[in-house]
C-alpha cells in the first residue's frame, strides 16, 4: 500500500523522535507542516524541558497558525514540569493535529485529544501507530505493567563466550557496536551490572562518546550481596565526583557488612539494603518494585551470566539484545552469557520472537522479545 502525506510527514516525525533523551518521558517528535512546507519541528527535551510541540511552536512562531501538527504520541493535557502541548497547540491555531497514537499515561489518556477537538481542532489518530509505539516499548510497557522495561544486553563470540577463561573481554566488539551500547545508555533509565562483572571488568557504566555531549546519564545500579564493589573502582570513584550527575546505587542484602556499606556511603554512593533469597542472593523483584517506585521505565542490563540468569528465572527481562563478533575463544570454564542451573529439556528453553538482526561493522546484533514460557511460537 502507498504511503500516503500524513505517513511520510509522520515517518519524519517519528526519526526525530529517536533524538530524544527523555526518559521517563515518553520519545516524542514533532512535525509542523504549512502549505507542504516545514515551518517547524522538533523533540522532547531532557526531563524538566520542552516537549516536541513546544521546540516546533517556537521554531515556527507566527507560522504554526494554519499548520498541521504531526505528533508521534498525543499532545498532554496535564501540568507537569511543563504546560500542556495541547494548550499550545490550540494557542498557536493549528488547523489540524495528527498523532500517532493515544497516550498511555493515564494523566492524558485521550484527553489531550479531546481538548483539541473541543476546541473545534480536526485530530487524526493512528497514523503510524505500530512504529510508534515500538519507539516508545518501554514507556507503554510501564505504563501498562508498573514495571521496567528490561533489556538483557550482551556481547559474545562466536562459540558464545562472553570473556575469556581469564575473565578477559575487552574487546569483544568492535567499535560500531560499542558505540551504539553507549547511546543506549543514554536513553535507559538504568544500567545495571552484578559484582562479578564490575570485578572483571572495572566498567564504569556511564554513557559516553567523544563526539557527543550526551544530555544525561543513567542511573548506575551494581547489584552485590555481599558489597564486595572497591572502594577505588572507577563506578565509586565517579560516583564521588559527580554524586548527583552520575549517581551510583549499589543493592545488597540486609545482611550485609554495616561497615562496609558506611564506607561505600561515605564515598556518595546509595546503598539499598533488600531482602535476600534463600542462597544470599539480592532479591531481584524487590529490587525492580523498588525501581519502579523511583519511576526507573527502562533498565538495560549489562550483567554475566549469573544476573542474565536470575533476571530470566524470576520472569523480569523483556528484551535480548545479544551482539555476535566473529571470534572464538574456546575454554570449558569461559563465561558465557546465561549460567546457573538452566533448563533441563529444551521445552523449558526461554524462546524469543519477532527476532531482527542488524550489522554493526564486523559484528552481528540479534534482537527480540522474550515469551512468557508457558507460551510458545
Amino acid at each position: 500500500m502507498p504511503l500516503t502525506e500524513d505517513d511520510r510527514w509522520m515517518r519524519r516525525a517519528l526519526r526525530l523522535a529517536g533524538n530524544s533523551y527523555a526518559t521517563p518521558n515518553p520519545m516524542v517528535g514533532c512535525v509542523l507542516v504549512r502549505e507542504g512546507v516545514v515551518v517547524g519541528e522538533g523533540w522532547t527535551q531532557p526531563v524538566g524541558l520542552a516537549h516536541a510541540e513546544r521546540v516546533a511552536l517556537d521554531q515556527a512562531g507566527e507560522w504554526a497558525h494554519g499548520a498541521v501538527a504531526y505528533v508521534t504520541l498525543e499532545p498532554c493535557a496535564h501540568h507537569g514540569r511543563t504546560p500542556p502541548c495541547a494548550d499550545a497547540l490550540i494557542a498557536a491555531g493549528v488547523s489540524r493535529v495528527v498523532a500517532a497514537v493515544v497516550d498511555s499515561d493515564p494523566r492524558v489518556g485521550g484527553k489531550g485529544i479531546e481538548r483539541l477537538r473541543n476546541a473545534g481542532i480536526t485530530v487524526t489518530v493512528g497514523v503510524q501507530e505500530s512504529a510508534a509505539r515500538l519507539v516508545n516499548e518501554t514507556f507503554f510497557h510501564f505504563n501498562a505493567t508498573g514495571t521496567p522495561f528490561t533489556t538483557l544486553k550482551t556481547a559474545m563470540t562466536l562459540d558464545g563466550k562472553i570473556a575469556t577463561r581469564t575473565r578477559q573481554s575487552r574487546w569483544i566488539t568492535g567499535a560500531a557496536a560499542r558505540r551504539h551500547v553507549h547511546l543506549l545508555r543514554a536513553k535507559s533509565g538504568a544500567v545495571m551490572v552484578g559484582i562479578g562483572t564490575l570485578l572483571a571488568d572495572d566498567a564504569q557504566l556511564t554513557a559516553r562518546l567523544p563526539d557527543i555531549l550526551l544530555p544525561r546519564q543513567p542511573l548506575r545500579i551494581i547489584v552485590d550481596s555481599r558489597l564486595r564493589t572497591p572502594l577505588d573502582s572507577q563506578a565509586v570513584r565517579i560516583a564521588t565526583a559527580y554524586p548527583a550527575e552520575m549517581p551510583l546505587l549499589i543493592a545488597t542484602t540486609d545482611t550485609a557488612d554495616s561497615d562496609r556499606a558506611n564506607a561505600l556511603q561515605c564515598e556518595g554512593v546509595e546503598i539499598v539494603r533488600l531482602p535476600g533469597t534463600a542462597d544470599g542472593r539480592v532479591d531481584l523483584k524487590a529490587l525492580f518494585a523498588l525501581l519502579a517506585s523511583r519511576q526507573i521505565i527502562s533498565v538495560l542490563v549489562e550483567g554475566g551470566g549469573e544476573l542474565n540468569a536470575g533476571l530470566l528465572a524470576a520472569g523480569l527481562a523483556q528484551k535480548a539484545l545479544f551482539f555476535v563478533a566473529p571470534k572464538i575463544v574456546g575454554g570449558v570454564s569461559a563465561p558465557t552469557p546465561v549460567e546457573g542451573a538452566g533448563v533441563e529439556t529444551m521445552a523449558g528453553a526461554w524462546q524469543l520472537e519477532r527476532l531482527t538482526t542488524r550489522r554493526f561493522g564486523n559484528d552481528i546484533a540479534l534482537e527480540g522479545y522474550f515469551l512468557p514460557q508457558n507460551k510458545t511460537v
